[in-house]
């Protein structure tokens, strides 16, 4: 037996309240190495009294087997250590000092036990149940739709003048031409929109931000934001807006302070400036120096980043976040480049929000394993690049193989808790990539077949601005094409299959959301994958075939299907076609 392969850490994601009276245990074991494990479990005063339950062997990679077991609270507190039976039967304790022998003396030692000495439910993980029922819409609104032409910055082009706008662009976009398309959202099943940044700003992504309490009159103004907001609820839509905290723009008044007065400014410690006065050379490239005497956001000297340890700063932060909240009653923040900014001031952050609101949803953009920020106390979730570049790689990049696809999917969900899972925000592509078609070499049934794989997953699904219509484009600026409103523009196939899928993710999100993942089939060879969402009430069971023949499967059509045919007794899918079933449970389940 690999026992240093073995893995638990109690108050963790492998040992957590999922539920009020409801305990996760997770154990880590090397693969194919152990035949059984029990968990010995029971009241840390009651000793004389444990169960031994078996655990659930679950998902699994290369390297690693994970183990679960769903167990009562009782007295709200939990003593629990592991027996664990190796391929050729041999038996350890595993618990709070090691490995013993397992035995009666060694059961009796109270030591040898994980204690979780009372669950407080102030510190369980919670999530607003709300966000696991919402598909999102990102709108990057400068480019989706210009509904008041008074408020156009000098130099406005025409919408959609040009196939690849420049960095610089501005093409007139506002809140009025959001509130003007709200029923295209609403037909097309969506439940949420993220909006990327609207305050005050000087550039037209506004992620270099002049003052946090103004809306950008590019754009219109509070009253205008306020009609937005409430048209939204009244659609049973949400709003999140997206706030930049790392950093200011240089044109903020607080930086412009520093750069008039330097080490005199009453904003001089706002910032972190290793000499005064603030200095950077000049590049060719306007977002890039290397010669700055200040951090910033990356190396662009026009983003100075804040010093969010300092009193001012957080109060003056705090105060933006809820302000928001109080005044237009919004329902959810996303934090751009929010592993930058320390943790004590997010879990502050976390506080002051959820006292104004307490069902608030905190989206963190973070691109790497964030367990850090997900135990309960300062967000929810974070955009979840991991968990879909496993998806991409494998069917539109072709980096890694099928195998190496579920491994990578089933490591990043045993990151975190499920409760966790449940919430995570998963995007294929957005303002900060390229295009979902154009990462699909423009193969529409490859997009489909992606989306779909991935609207039937764990995590809550965001569906980026004009992907509806195959709108496409390259790497930044290029995804920031003005939205395609003339319909002899719009693909409205393609609009169909996605209000399609949408519905059949809303329909059946119980099962995705509280369901356990088990993956039935999968062929390297023949490029067929199926997964199944399993609960007690039933199944959601999705083929896809990714290869390059068809493939003929002895079950029913389903629900949702892409290249797929039947016969009497046959299922038949072609390249690039997928088949969605759902079985023993009503679709309002």
């Amino acid at each position: 037996m690999n026992t240093a392969a073995i893995l638990h850490r109690p108050e963790s994601e492998y040992a957590y309240l999922y539920k009020k009276d409801t305990m996760h245990i997770r154990i880590r074991t090397a693969c194919n190495d152990v035949k059984q494990i029990e968990l010995l479990h029971g009241d840390p005063y009651q000793l004389d009294q444990l169960v031994m339950t078996p655990m659930n062997k679950g998902l699994t990679t290369s390297t690693h087997d994970y183990w679960e077991i769903e167990i009562g609270a009782t007295h709200r507190r939990l003593s629990y250590a592991f027996k664990i039976t190796g391929l050729d039967d041999s038996t350890l304790l595993f618990g709070e000092f090691g490995f013993s022998d397992f035995n009666e003396e060694t059961i009796k030692a109270a030591n040898n036990y994980f204690r979780l000495p009372y669950f407080h439910e102030a510190d369980r993980f919670k999530a607003p149940e709300w966000v696991k029922e919402t598909v999102w819409y990102q709108i990057f609104p400068e480019r989706f739709a210009n509904g008041d032409t008074t408020n156009d910055p000098e130099g406005t082009l025409p919408w959609g003048s040009k196939e690849h706008p420049d960095r610089e662009d501005f093409f007139g976009g506002d809140l009025q031409g959001v509130i003007d398309h709200l029923d295209h959202l609403v037909e097309l099943g969506i439940n949420g929109i993220y909006f990327c940044p609207i305050f005050k700003a000087h550039s037209n992504h506004k992620y270099d931000t002049i003052d946090y309490l103004e809306i950008d009159p590019d754009f219109g103004d509070k009253a205008l934001f306020k009609q937005l907001v409430d048209e939204c609820h009244a659609r049973g839509i949400k709003v999140m807006l997206d706030a930049v905290f790392n950093h200011m723009g240089d044109i903020s008044p607080q930086w412009q302070d520093v750069i008039e007065n330097g080490e005199n400014s009453p904003y001089a410690e706002w910032f972190h400036i290793h000499e005064f006065p603030v200095s950077y050379t000049e590049t060719e490239d306007f977002e890039f120096s290397n010669d700055i005497n200040y951090d910033t956001f990356a190396f662009t000297p026009h983003m100075p980043k804040l010093n969010t340890a300092h009193p001012d700063v957080q109060k003056h932060l705090l105060n933006i976040a809820t302000y928001w909240i109080k005044e237009f009653d919004i329902d959810a923040w996303r934090l751009d480049v929010a592993n930058e900014v320390d943790h004590r001031f997010w879990k502050k952050f976390y506080d002051a929000c959820t006292e104004v609101k307490p069902d608030l949803y905190i989206l963190g953009e973070i691109w790497h394993s964030s367990q850090r920020w997900l135990e309960g106390d300062e967000f929810h979730a974070v955009m979840n690049y991991p968990f879909t570049d496993a998806i991409t790689a494998y069917f539109l990049h072709k980096t890694v193989s099928l195998p190496r696809m579920m491994e990578n999917i089933n490591a990043q969900l045993m990151l975190y808790r499920e409760q966790t899972n449940q919430v995570m925000f998963n995007v294929l592509d957005s303002h900060d990539t390229p295009r979902l078609l154009t990462l699909a070499n423009n193969n529409k049934a490859l997009m489909k077949q992606v989306l779909a794989f991935t609207y039937l997953q764990k995590g809550v699904p965001c569906l980026y601005y004009g992907d509806e219509f195959s709108m496409t484009g390259g790497p930044d600026p290029d995804c920031r094409k003005c939205m395609v409103w003339k319909e002899e523009q719009q693909d409205r196939d393609m609009f169909e299959f996605i209000k399609a899928l949408i519905d059949t993710r809303k329909a059946y999100q119980p099962l995705l959301s509280e369901g356990k993942l088990i993956w039935t089939q999968a062929d390297e060879i023949t490029g067929l994958v199926e997964y199944v969402y399993q609960t007690k009430s039933g199944e959601l069971r999705a083929t896809f075939n990714s290869g390059n023949e068809a493939i003929t499967l002895n079950e029913p059509t389903g629900v949702l299907t892409q290249l797929t045919r039947s016969t009497e007794t046959q299922t038949i899918i072609e390249p690039y076609g997928f088949n969605i079933s759902v079985i023993n449970t009503r679709k309002d389940n």
